[in-house]
């Protein structure tokens, strides 16, 4: 199994946390809910060093070549990753919980209205 992380800095876009946030509620994530080979994909950020990401894990046997929708998180913030990294996974665990869960993250929850 292999992870794939890439990690902006948001510094020199325009974009922000929030917006981003909206763009991943109104069209970001069903693009990749049917993605051969990648197991799970989770948005990630920072607000305290104002970075935004992702993390995706693949099944050892993926094709990484293969077409993936459009990076439009790079589109939209106007550069690539500040940092993008492809490693091995060496172990996964899932701990004990109540089953599926209703907590899809922040980007589904209430909305904000804008300061």
């Amino acid at each position: 199994m292999k992870a794939a992380i890439s990690w902006w800095d948001l510094a020199g876009s325009t974009q922000t946390i929030d917006s981003l946030r909206d763009y991943l509620r109104e069209e970001g994530v069903h693009p990749w809910e049917r993605v051969h080979g990648m197991r799970l994909k989770f948005w990630i950020s920072d607000r305290e060093t104002n970075r935004w990401g992702a993390v995706m894990l693949w099944d050892a046997t993926a094709d990484l070549s293969a077409p993936l929708p459009p990076n439009r998180a790079t589109e939209l913030i106007g550069y690539p990753p500040t940092v993008r990294m492809m490693t091995e996974v060496e172990a996964i665990v899932e701990g004990l919980h109540a089953g599926p869960s209703d907590d899809r993250g922040l980007a589904f929850g209430p909305v904000r209205n804008p300061s």
